[in-house]
């Protein structure tokens, strides 16, 4: 097997940003396309609810739950050099998983009618009749993507991870290139013409599927250095990998049991509900992948090798490794809350208004990246406390605090979207943003369990007492200064026309200006003073990015 390159945690994390950010920007860039065609229309909440629905299979087969299954003893055996058993499991769980997969893509092309009626009860008549077309074309695609995420459990274990995290660049690609060479022969042709842009949409969805997994198979080849696919569960350490394999897909199991009550409760509230609530999970999901998903793939190769040493020392290197990434995680993420919160409608007019996506959408979107808001920093610590577990080679853990935060987001939720604002004289659409709210609080209680749990089987971990308040206290003084900026950018230059303003008034209207300027002229004083009041509270992670600004700012002239 090649040698493969010494990154610590630190640069692997900084590769897996980069990809991620690459691959999110990308993502941002289709959303804004697939906004101007397609905005908050009933076609637009059928296609991405019916992207959602074969989307359980990736996230029952795909990155989440090999991480917790493949990648502990895959990177175990190369940390012990034991590459011709690594090249045995790895050839193993390809087999299985393509195995499985192809009988899940059978099935559900078979029962998509009962998918659809259960992930979005809310559709009817032709609504249902488009997703249940559109989810037949997609359910392919999503075995693709199954494989491609097998792909980066290969790349991640090899320490190889900026390939893995681009892959998505090229899926993200496919579907620009595919609104842009149709989307405007179907623009303003009505419902007709709607459907048949979100048909070409899903087959682009397959064909980027298609292309994400290829473009990631040449690098693994040779990364593995005998490569042969069987269906067998003969080695010790594959039936590893299948015990934990059952734990981690009932815990994903979980989440989309949860994902799909969201879904569930959008649909009965409204179109515009369901659409703005998918919008949402695509911004907030940002600085969770950013910051948690890039800090937490990053780490559990790591820490999984780390386990071949004695007891004693591999608890100490996994608090060591715990305590450095929640840090980073948080010095990152409670600014990015504060800024959905503070600035949310900066932040999706910036990003999604243009076309048929206009100013009352993004507000709209705002009340519900408030509620998001919440959860946030919960939500990304919570990812590296799970890859703890697994890399201990215990998922069952994660899954029983999963099965706590479904069983009581669900209750919450219920009560939060669907009951409270009918008893309260609330509008029916603001039960979306209590929808993201009640995620945000059953967020904590799950971290809140994995950490105290944690704690009692290698000591204390996790964020040292006093450095959220810090944080938080420093965002949300760079909050209230970039609202003010913004309320004076109004003043100046009068509001933004047909902003909605049937919720809250005339309240913090943003100012008549292209928000991607709107956007920087308030973010950018919010940045500066969130990093100089953390930095004087004594937040080492703030006076390190000034030194390091410093230091090019000194370079530079």
């Amino acid at each position: 097997m090649p040698a493969e390159p010494k990154h610590a945690g630190g640069r692997g994390a900084t590769l897996v940003a980069i990809g991620i950010l690459a691959s999110r920007l990308m993502g941002l860039v289709r959303e804004r396309v697939f906004a101007h065609y397609l905005g908050n229309a009933e076609t637009a909440a059928v296609f991405k609810a019916a992207l959602r629905i074969p989307n359980f299979l990736q996230n029952l087969f795909g990155e989440g739950v090999l991480s917790g299954s493949f990648i502990p003893v895959y990177a175990q055996l190369l940390g012990k050099k034991d590459a011709d058993e690594a090249d045995r499991v790895a050839g193993a769980v390809f087999g299985l998983l393509a195995l499985a997969t192809g009988m899940m893509v059978a099935l559900g092309m078979l029962a998509t009618p009962l998918f659809v009626d259960l992930i979005a009860p809310g559709f009817e008549g032709g609504d249902r009749d488009l997703a249940v077309r559109l989810v037949r074309i997609l359910f392919p695609g999503t075995g693709f993507l199954v494989l491609s995420a097998w792909c980066l459990g290969i790349l991640n274990s090899h320490r190889r991870f900026l390939l893995s995290y681009l892959a998505p660049v090229v899926w993200n690609l496919v579907i620009i290139a595919t609104l842009l060479g149709v989307g405007g022969r179907y623009a303003s042709g009505g419902r007709a013409a709607e459907e048949a842009l979100t048909e070409w949409l899903a087959w682009g969805v397959v064909l980027g599927s298609f292309l994400q997994f290829a473009v990631q198979v040449p690098t693994v080849l040779r990364l593995l250095g005998h490569f042969r696919p069987v269906v067998s569960l003969a080695s010790a350490s594959v039936r590893q990998v299948m015990k934990n394999f059952g734990p981690v897909v009932l815990g994903r199991g979980v989440v989309q049991f949860s994902a799909w009550v969201d879904t569930a409760f959008a649909s009965l509230i409204s179109s515009r509900a369901l659409s703005s609530l998918l919008y949402a999970q695509t911004i907030y999901l940002i600085p969770v992948s950013l910051f948690g998903m890039a800090v937490s793939a990053a780490e559990l190769p790591e820490m999984a090798r780390a386990t071949a040493d004695g007891e004693a020392q591999a608890h100490e290197k996994l608090r060591t490794r715990i305590d450095a990434g929640s840090r980073r995680i948080a010095f990152w993420v409670v600014p990015s809350a504060a800024a959905l919160l503070f600035l949310g409608d900066m932040v999706s007019g910036a990003l999604l208004q243009t076309g048929r996506f206009g100013a009352a959408d993004s507000r709209y979107l705002w009340y519900l990246l408030m509620g998001a808001a919440v959860g946030l920093v919960a939500s990304t610590v919570g990812r590296l406390y799970a890859s703890a577990f697994y890399a201990l080679k215990d998922p069952k853990t994660p899954l029983r605090y999963a099965i706590v935060r479904v069983a009581l987001g669900t209750v919450k939720a219920w009560f939060l979207a669907l009951w409270l604002p009918e008893r309260l004289g609330l509008p029916r659409e603001l039960g979306a943003a209590f929808l993201t709210l009640s995620s945000g609080i059953v967020a904590w209680v799950e971290t809140t369990l994995l950490r105290r749990k944690l704690r009692s089987i290698v000591g204390p971990v996790g964020l040292p007492a006093g450095l959220l308040p810090k944080l938080y206290g420093a965002a949300v003084v760079g909050g209230l200064v970039a609202l003010a900026v913004k309320q004076g950018l109004t003043g100046l230059l009068g509001p933004m026309p047909d902003v909605g303003l049937e919720w809250g008034g005339g309240l913090l209207v943003p100012p008549r200006l292209h928000p991607v300027l709107g956007l920087l002229a308030t973010a950018v004083p919010f940045g500066v003073v969130y990093f100089a009041v953390s930095a004087a509270l004594g937040v080492p992670e703030a006076g390190a990015v000034f030194r390091k600004v410093g230091r090019r700012l000194g370079l530079a002239r």
